[in-house]
């Protein structure tokens, strides 16, 4: 049985882009990914609105730097056979930081899950980085033109990323995009479009049996 960690943000944990709730779980990326792969696998879903790569938040309580997390959990949820690290979104909305400075979050993260020592021994997870979708204009106007821009970078940025240090890459913006009405989010059809394309990377990565 392989275990995945889906390590990311408000579009992990499953925000619905037309309210402050939750997606119902059947609708989330991870759950989508999870029924794909076949129930002889396990997909956790690790998701916390306004989660950045590594840095503090300015508008929110609690630990929402991943880097501050993660080893937290890769304790907790060992042994893991892969981690999906997809964030970003709010280093550039939240913490305004470039899309090259939340590339270099996302390598300081696949740092940690590669050189973190692990109990027993046991091996280091491979690592998936994954970009988030690109962001639309929102309906009260709030979303900027720089943002969009740069959440637009991510992609490149992480892909160079994922090449210099041998990681997985997948471009979530191929497959899908923030929802109406804030332009962010996913609505449940885009969870279930990145749940699905995910599946066969993650098989390929992991050589898994086709369910």
């Amino acid at each position: 049985m392989a275990t995945i960690l889906a390590f990311g943000d408000s579009l992990t944990y499953g925000a619905r882009p037309d309210a402050l709730k939750r997606h119902a779980h059947a609708d989330l990326w991870p759950t989508v990914l999870g029924q794909a792969l076949g129930p002889a696998h396990r997909v956790i879903a690790e998701g916390m609105n306004g989660r950045t790569t590594v840095f503090a938040s300015p508008l929110a309580s609690g630990l929402r730097s991943g880097a501050e997390v993660l080893p937290t959990l890769l304790n907790s949820h060992a042994p893991l056979d892969l981690v999906i690290l997809m964030l970003g979104t709010n280093d550039v909305m939240v913490s305004e930081m470039s899309a090259r400075a939340a590339a270099r979050g996302m390598d300081r993260l696949a740092e940690i899950v590669r050189s973190h020592p692990y109990w027993g021994g046991m091996a280091a997870p491979k690592v998936l980085l994954v970009a988030p979708p690109g962001i639309r204009p929102d309906a009260l106007g709030e979303t900027t033109d720089r943002d969009i821009a740069e959440i637009g970078k991510l992609a490149r940025a992480y892909r160079r990323v994922a090449g210099l240090r041998g990681l997985a890459f997948f471009d979530a913006g191929t497959v899908t995009q923030g929802a109406d009405p804030d332009g962010v989010h996913l609505d449940a059809a885009g969870n279930h479009a990145l749940g699905a394309a995910l599946a066969p990377v993650v098989t390929g990565l992991l050589g898994l049996d086709a369910p």
